[in-house]
């Protein structure tokens, strides 16, 4: 026995492709993009330090017992002015936490850039997670970039 096959012309192909893709995405409900959004609102002068207001949105399903960041800053020069390893957590799921730290023995003036260097720490409510560095957003509303 040999199977009969019928050959379609590549536009109708297209066309029918098209027609599945117009179907599926209609009747799919749209999937809500989950992760981990760290701002950098602002920058305060405080006596002896620079206090960072850091805006932590977790819109992910698990909460975080730990999150510590590698941050490195660097002045207007781009010379790296200061390390520092700093907690995030306890960030619960799908909540929004701010966090203040402060960056001893520098001003306001000489940060320019702070790069999220690496995740030293990032342990959920199911252990160890791997890959926390990766699904972080950055954003800054401050006159410093916050980047990765």
């Amino acid at each position: 026995m040999f199977a009969y096959t019928r050959i379609i012309s590549d536009r109708s192909c297209r066309g029918a492709a098209a027609v599945c893709l117009a179907l599926c995405s209609w009747c799919m409900p749209a999937v809500a993009q989950q992760s981990m959004k760290i701002e950098l609102n602002k920058l305060e002068t405080v006596e002896g330090a620079c206090r960072a207001y850091m805006v932590f949105e977790n819109t992910t399903s698990n909460a975080f017992e730990s999150l510590k960041l590698d941050l490195v800053m660097f002045d207007p020069n781009g010379v790296i002015n200061k390390r520092l390893a700093v907690e995030g957590g306890p960030l619960p799921a799908g909540k929004t936490s701010v966090k203040l730290f402060d960056i001893k023995d520098v001003s306001c003036a000489e940060v320019d850039r702070v790069l999220l260097n690496d995740v030293l720490s990032c342990q959920g409510s199911i252990g160890e997670l791997n890959g926390c560095l990766d699904e972080i957003e950055t954003t800054s509303r401050d006159s410093a970039v916050f980047f990765k």
